[in-house]
């Protein structure tokens, strides 16, 4: 019997561990797979905000040049050989596939984009050589208008194909994602495969075996049950068969706690890597607002602000029809509104406050501006902070408040917003308090509420989860509802 048992142990405890090794090793490959293609993927989104910055270096080098060859003065104290020696380093370096900013970047490039590296490169030639010419001293003023023809000859063919080749890197970084999300689902995919092995050739033979050995012991009782003439050795057999079976016991007990552990850290090890994905979304997330910030500030807004100098200059051209001039009057009008809205779309992504002033001063500028826009009474309580935080903590309580404020102005009908930052020894507190029509906690997920009402809770409760505070939901029906975060200092970020 001895002998059986131990045949059972070396068998389940053999498949086990190979199962047990293969899970461990698909994990760590997919866990390994992915921080690698992140990693490649923050390069990817460097090189195309560079590529962006391309363009708006251009058209900044252009208005200087018009700017010398006018002889008309600039606020733009940027030097001219500066800029120019930048925009040529970054062009070559993109081009030959090796960006070196505050460290080396691969650029990453297929041979469609080589080829279009190639059609630009006589743009980009003409008008660096122009460039020079303006910027070179002694040139008469003949040479310099020549320099200048040239540059706005071919200033719009090169913005034209940069802005193909800022779009061609975003999409071969977007297949570059979707490949890693296709892999992930095959690691996944051999992930269950290896279980559903498992359970057919480990657990079920063991149980089979197991089940037969107790048939044989239940024969072994009968037959000494039988043998009535042979007491004495059949009391001796059953004492040693029951001592047998208190191990059996003993045995199938450990065995059932040792797999109650493994379902255990199973289920932790699934709680981490989910924790670990959507840490790594919302950076990414997070990392592309940002991105998409800059390129409206940085592109965008300059552009406009160029364009809205332009118009500016043509108001001292008069215009003899009444119409023209209200027209053009509409126009400048429109341009200022047009500047301020990708000024507010760049703030509502990532705020520039949050990094210069801290959390308080961002809340209150976005109960303030809020308040502006909707019409609705919004209050900020809550004193400067003493010390600054980390990032992570900082953007993550932001974006909770973003998301209930949103809420409550959107679906709760309320009038009435009161944003709340605490902070005390040990923990730092934010509430967001509406006197809106409120809702049944219990039944937050139901069907019949706003899809992005249940996905916007559930936001704010997978960012309160990475930060390891404590988020509640107090709402009644009709009596509003308060959403409350805790951050306790000794389990946080910080």
């Amino acid at each position: 019997m001895s002998q059986l048992d131990q045949q059972v142990a070396s068998r389940l405890t053999r498949f086990y561990m190979i199962a047990l090794a293969v899970i461990a090793v698909l994990s760590l490959s997919g866990l390994l797979f992915i921080k690698r293609t992140i990693s490649n993927h923050y390069d990817d989104s460097r090189v195309v905000n560079v590529a962006g910055r391309q363009r708006m270096l251009s058209q900044r080098l252009t208005k200087l040049a018009l700017m010398r060859s006018t002889g008309l003065s600039t606020v733009d104290t940027a030097s001219f050989d500066s800029l120019l020696r930048s925009w040529g380093q970054t062009h070559i370096q993109l081009r030959n596939g090796t960006l070196v900013m505050e460290k080396a970047y691969t650029v990453r490039k297929s041979a469609r984009l080589d080829n279009m590296f190639v059609r630009i490169e006589p743009y980009f030639q003409s008008m660096y050589q122009a460039f020079e010419r303006i910027d070179k001293l002694g040139q008469t003023a003949a040479e310099r208008q020549e320099a200048l023809r040239s540059i706005l000859r071919n200033e719009l063919p090169f913005v034209q194909q940069m802005d193909d080749i800022v779009f061609q890197f975003d999409t071969e970084s977007f297949e570059r994602v979707r490949t890693l999300e296709r892999i992930e689902w095959l690691l996944t995919g051999a992930t269950l495969l290896v279980l559903l092995i498992e359970g057919l050739f480990v657990f079920r033979p063991v149980v089979s075996h197991t089940k037969h050995v107790i048939h044989k012991l239940t024969k072994s009782e009968k037959a000494l049950q039988t043998s009535n003439n042979q007491l004495a050795i059949a009391n001796h057999e059953l004492e040693a068969t029951n001592q047998s079976l208190a191990t059996s016991n003993r045995k199938l007990v450990d065995t059932q706690a040792e797999l109650l552990r493994t379902i255990e850290e199973k289920y932790e090890l699934q709680r981490a890597e989910d924790t670990v994905r959507s840490a790594a979304l919302l950076e990414g997330q997070e990392e592309e607002r940002r991105r998409f910030a800059r390129e409206l500030h940085d592109g965008i807004g300059q552009m406009l602000t160029g364009l809205k100098l332009h118009a500016e200059k043509l108001k001292s051209v008069p215009l003899p029809d009444e119409k023209q001039r209200a027209r053009f009057a509409e126009l400048c009008d429109l341009i200022y509104e047009t500047i301020q809205t990708t000024r507010q779309i760049s703030y509502n992504l990532m705020p520039s406050t949050l990094s210069d002033f801290g959390l308080d001063a961002t809340l209150q500028l976005l109960a303030e501006q809020t308040a502006r826009s909707s019409g609705i009474d919004i209050v900020f309580e809550g004193s400067p902070l003493i010390q600054r935080y980390v990032p992570a903590m900082e953007i993550g309580l932001y974006r909770i408040a973003q998301e209930a404020l949103n809420n409550a102005i959107k679906y709760a009908g309320a009038q009435m917003i009161r944003i709340t930052l605490q902070q005390k020894a040990q923990c730092l507190i934010l509430s967001v308090t509406d006197n809106g029509k409120g809702f049944s906690v219990k039944n937050a997920s139901d069907t019949n509420r706003p899809l992005s009402v249940v996905n916007g809770l559930d936001n704010m409760r997978t960012r309160a989860r990475l930060l390891n505070a404590e988020f509640t939901i107090t709402s009644k029906p009709k009596k509003g509802t308060t959403v409350q975060v805790i951050v306790n200092f000794s389990a946080s970020l910080q």
